[in-house]
């Protein structure tokens, strides 16, 4: 398993935009699919983008043309630029990796990072 830590999260109006990091360790990096996730208060944890190399990157619906996940394998870490967020988007904003060629589910992806909270107001 690798060890992930997120870092990012805050509160911002709506319309406005965060970034978001995930730092890995303790792994082989570059042969993870990289993935972030999200869970509301009251909701199931949710897809939102995933990336395994430049031209394999997949988002859920209601982030498209919105947020862009990217990596920077030298540094062992996964981004997700947020733009034009939504009171929607609040929500804990999860980190995880997996060895694997799906990208939808959590069950695709065996680490985790602890998480960090997106709040957006309107």
């Amino acid at each position: 398993q690798v060890l992930l830590v997120e870092s990012g999260g805050g509160l911002v109006q709506a319309g406005g935009s965060l970034s978001l990091s995930c730092a890995a360790s303790g792994g082989a990096f570059s042969t993870y699919t990289m993935g972030w996730f999200r869970q509301a208060p009251g909701k199931e944890r949710e897809f939102v983008a995933a990336i395994k190399w430049a031209f394999w990157r997949y988002y859920a619906d209601s982030v498209k043309g919105r947020f862009t996940i990217s990596r920077d394998n030298a540094k062992s870490t996964v981004y997700l630029q947020m733009n034009s967020l939504k009171p929607e988007d609040t929500a804990v904003y999860y980190c995880a990796a997996g060895l694997t060629n799906s990208y939808a589910s959590a069950a695709d992806f065996g680490s985790w990072g602890q998480g960090t909270q997106v709040t957006v107001s309107s």
